[in-house]
């Protein structure tokens, strides 16, 4: 008993000593800041009641900042990787309904239509698309006639411009596509790209001539283009043609928690280090690795869910309210570009400007240089409504017109169509035009020189020719597009009027 009794009183002296030595100060004291240090208990709008041990984070706390982190960043691979996930699902949509890489074009022969799912088509020209990769060796792609194309990368990276905008100046060449990965011989006669990527999109829209028809401007297209692998060059096959007017197919990225397969499918078959580290190391982060399987368990499963809503929303909200005052042409009518910059979404200060690329691919495809510095009378502008003058959603259960004022600077041609809000493709409607331009019919002349579009389901009387259809119960949103604008367009001189509700239905 008195061992025991000693015992005790030992251990009650020393832990008296240990307490009395972490009470006072220490000899070798920091001046440590406020804002250094982690209270013990803290709220967080995101995690709720934050718990620390002297810095140290309860297990709980650091579950809910795991699922924090993980979905933060699965919202921004969403809206940083919308590039890549939708050139795989063009390039996807259009093999589905025969376009082969390297071997088949396809071609709206007769015109898009809202039986097709593109991003912001119009149904006034032609378009041209194809698949070139370069995955086995480099690729030729040869015009013979005026075109203007593009080709961008499996990341929606620019590369090069063909035809009118590219080397050729629209007097036809051969372009040699070539991966960075290729060490042979690069035959001379070619206008040579490397590329850090295998699959690429190439699109294209011929140059009619004066009086010449749609048939013929796309026949003398096929008698001047080939497309083919280089080993193939001393006697390449035949392309074949697919006509996307009657394929009616769907080239959209997915909008839930499917998005990331989406980008695990870019990812497995492009070369490592092809794409931005930023964005391939927040795939990685989630479970997205080159050259494994992507199998999310429940937990991440529900984390791609919610991140995708939130990404889907975001994008939205970038496009449909703009919080970017420079993506507004005006000061005082809701029409916005989403293009502000530059093709690469850079400022002059060297800064992405994220919001205007989300907005840009949530909506839109192709990426030139031209898209962003059009010269007077050449290339083409756009600009995009998605409210009214008032700053209402535009819907289909309203009537509203906008005026075109005299001397409209097209001096090519121009067009006002209307999209889905859901999509981004043309509004379903029994318009097959899905909208007006100058080039089909012929818009009815105000005596001031104006124009007047009315949007509406039902024509109002007499307004036929300068009627836009669309759908009760739907929104939409509605682009002008001008092809080859001229200076007024520059300086501002000329301005569309906002749309403006005519009158309720």
């Amino acid at each position: 008993m008195m061992l025991t009794y000693k015992l005790l009183s030992s251990f009650l002296l020393a832990s008296s000593v240990s307490v009395t030595a972490l009470a006072s100060a220490p000899i070798y004291k920091a001046n440590v800041a406020d804002s250094l240090l982690t209270p013990d208990r803290s709220q967080s709008k995101y995690l709720g009641e934050v718990h620390m041990v002297d810095g140290f984070p309860s297990e709980e706390t650091s579950r809910k900042a795991f699922d924090f982190l993980d979905t933060s960043r699965a919202v921004q691979l969403y809206t940083s990787g919308m590039p890549m996930a939708s050139m795989y699902a063009m390039l996807e949509g259009n093999a589905k309904v025969g376009v082969e890489a390297n071997r088949t074009v396809g071609i709206t022969e007769q015109l898009m239509d809202a039986r097709s799912i593109w991003l912001t088509p119009n149904t006034t020209t032609p378009y041209i698309s194809a698949e070139v990769d370069v995955k086995n060796g480099p690729v030729v792609v040869e015009v013979g006639s005026p075109v203007i194309g593009l080709l961008n990368d499996a990341y929606f990276h620019y590369v090069a411009d063909i035809g009118m905008g590219g080397p050729d100046k629209g007097q036809g060449g051969k372009y040699l596509i070539v991966g960075d990965a290729y060490d042979g011989e690069i035959p001379e006669g070619y206008f040579v790209y490397r590329t850090s990527t295998y699959r690429h999109w190439l699109l294209i829209r011929a140059v009619a001539e004066p009086n010449s028809s749609l048939e013929d401007t796309i026949a003398k297209f096929k008698r001047g283009f080939k497309m083919y692998p280089l080993a193939e060059a001393a006697k390449p096959k035949a392309n074949n043609y697919v006509n996307l007017s009657k394929h009616h197919s769907s080239t959209i990225h997915s909008a839930d928690h499917s998005f990331y397969n989406e980008i695990n499918a870019v990812i497995q078959y492009e070369p490592a280090n092809s794409g931005d580290s930023e964005i391939i190391g927040l795939a990685d982060a989630l479970g997205i690795k080159k050259g494994k399987t992507f199998s999310p368990d429940e937990r991440m499963l529900k984390i791609f869910s919610e991140a995708a809503t939130i990404a889907n929303a975001a994008s939205r909200a970038t496009l449909y309210r703009p919080r970017n005052p420079e993506m507004y042409i005006y000061e005082n009518k809701p029409w916005i570009t989403s293009t502000v910059q530059s093709h690469e979404f850079l400022n002059e200060n060297g800064a992405r400007i994220l919001d205007d690329r989300m907005a840009f691919h949530f909506y839109a495809t192709g990426i030139t240089p031209f898209m962003v510095d059009p010269q007077v009378g050449s290339g083409s502008v756009y600009a995009v409504t998605t409210m009214d003058q008032k700053g209402d959603m535009l819907s289909g259960d309203k009537t509203y017109i906008v005026t075109l004022p005299e001397g409209i600077p097209a001096k090519d041609f121009w067009s006002l169509m209307v999209y889905d809000n859901q999509t981004r493709s043309i509004l379903e409607t029994n318009q097959k035009s899905g909208g007006v331009d100058s080039l089909q019919g012929d818009p009815v002349v105000n005596d001031d020189g104006s124009i007047t579009i009315y949007f509406s389901s039902k024509a109002p009387e007499g307004k036929e020719q300068n009627w836009v259809q669309t759908m009760p119960g739907k929104g939409f949103n509605v682009i002008l597009r001008l092809y080859g604008p001229l200076q007024s367009w520059f300086d501002k001189s000329w301005q569309p009027s906002g749309l403006e509700v005519f009158s309720k239905k």
